[in-house]
Protein backbone atom coordinates (compact mmCIF):
# COMPACT_ATOMS: atom_id res chain seq x y z
CA UNK A 1 0.00 0.00 0.00
CA UNK A 2 2.91 2.35 0.69
CA UNK A 3 3.96 2.29 -2.96
CA UNK A 4 0.38 2.94 -4.12
CA UNK A 5 0.03 5.93 -1.81
CA UNK A 6 3.38 7.34 -2.98
CA UNK A 7 2.51 6.87 -6.64
CA UNK A 8 -0.91 8.43 -6.18
CA UNK A 9 0.50 11.33 -4.17
CA UNK A 10 3.14 12.14 -6.78
CA UNK A 11 0.43 12.18 -9.42
CA UNK A 12 -1.32 15.01 -7.58
CA UNK A 13 1.51 17.07 -6.10
CA UNK A 14 5.00 18.26 -6.93
CA UNK A 15 6.15 17.85 -3.32
CA UNK A 16 8.94 15.34 -2.76
CA UNK A 17 7.89 12.05 -1.17
CA UNK A 18 9.90 9.60 0.91
CA UNK A 19 8.43 6.28 2.00
CA UNK A 20 9.34 3.86 4.74
CA UNK A 21 7.88 0.54 5.82
CA UNK A 22 9.27 0.36 9.34
CA UNK A 23 9.00 -2.08 12.24
CA UNK A 24 7.06 -1.06 15.33
CA UNK A 25 10.24 -0.87 17.40
CA UNK A 26 11.36 2.26 15.52
CA UNK A 27 10.97 5.23 17.87
CA UNK A 28 8.21 7.55 16.68
CA UNK A 29 6.59 5.14 14.24
CA UNK A 30 3.59 4.87 16.58
CA UNK A 31 3.28 8.60 17.29
CA UNK A 32 0.17 8.84 15.13
CA UNK A 33 -3.41 7.56 14.97
CA UNK A 34 -2.62 5.06 12.21
CA UNK A 35 -1.20 2.70 14.83
CA UNK A 36 -4.56 1.97 16.44
CA UNK A 37 -6.19 1.27 13.06
CA UNK A 38 -3.44 -1.17 12.09
CA UNK A 39 -3.67 -2.83 15.51
CA UNK A 40 -7.29 -3.79 14.79
CA UNK A 41 -6.67 -4.93 11.22
CA UNK A 42 -7.62 -1.79 9.29
CA UNK A 43 -5.08 -0.79 6.66
CA UNK A 44 -3.64 2.63 7.48
CA UNK A 45 -0.65 4.78 6.65
CA UNK A 46 1.00 7.66 8.46
CA UNK A 47 1.60 10.80 6.44
CA UNK A 48 3.98 13.17 8.16
CA UNK A 49 6.38 16.00 7.56
CA UNK A 50 8.26 14.60 10.57
CA UNK A 51 6.43 17.03 12.85
CA UNK A 52 8.59 18.11 15.76
CA UNK A 53 11.78 17.03 13.98
CA UNK A 54 11.11 19.65 11.30
CA UNK A 55 8.93 22.33 12.91
CA UNK A 56 10.38 23.96 16.05
CA UNK A 57 6.90 25.27 16.95
CA UNK A 58 5.11 21.88 16.91
CA UNK A 59 2.72 21.60 19.89
CA UNK A 60 4.16 24.70 21.56
CA UNK A 61 2.50 28.05 22.30
CA UNK A 62 4.41 29.43 19.30
CA UNK A 63 2.59 26.96 17.00
CA UNK A 64 0.40 29.69 15.52
CA UNK A 65 -1.20 30.18 12.09
CA UNK A 66 1.51 32.60 10.98
CA UNK A 67 4.16 29.85 11.29
CA UNK A 68 2.41 27.53 8.81
CA UNK A 69 3.08 27.15 5.08
CA UNK A 70 -0.41 27.14 3.59
CA UNK A 71 0.78 26.73 -0.01
CA UNK A 72 2.56 23.49 0.84
CA UNK A 73 -0.35 22.37 3.00
CA UNK A 74 -2.59 22.73 -0.06
CA UNK A 75 -0.11 20.68 -2.09
CA UNK A 76 -0.28 17.94 0.56
CA UNK A 77 -4.09 17.92 0.32
CA UNK A 78 -3.90 17.68 -3.48
CA UNK A 79 -1.41 14.82 -3.23
CA UNK A 80 -3.46 12.94 -0.65
CA UNK A 81 -6.64 13.37 -2.69
CA UNK A 82 -4.83 11.86 -5.68
CA UNK A 83 -3.56 9.00 -3.49
CA UNK A 84 -7.08 8.24 -2.24
CA UNK A 85 -8.38 8.23 -5.81
CA UNK A 86 -5.59 5.80 -6.76
CA UNK A 87 -6.34 3.50 -3.79
CA UNK A 88 -10.07 3.45 -4.46
CA UNK A 89 -9.72 2.91 -8.19
CA UNK A 90 -11.44 6.18 -9.03
CA UNK A 91 -8.29 7.67 -10.59
CA UNK A 92 -9.04 8.35 -14.26
CA UNK A 93 -5.33 8.15 -15.17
Amino acid sequence: MCRQVRNGFTGGSDLPVETLNAPGILVGIDFSDHWSFNKFGYPAVMVTDTAFYRNPHYHLPSDTPDTLDYRRMAQVVDGLAAAVRKLTGSDPG
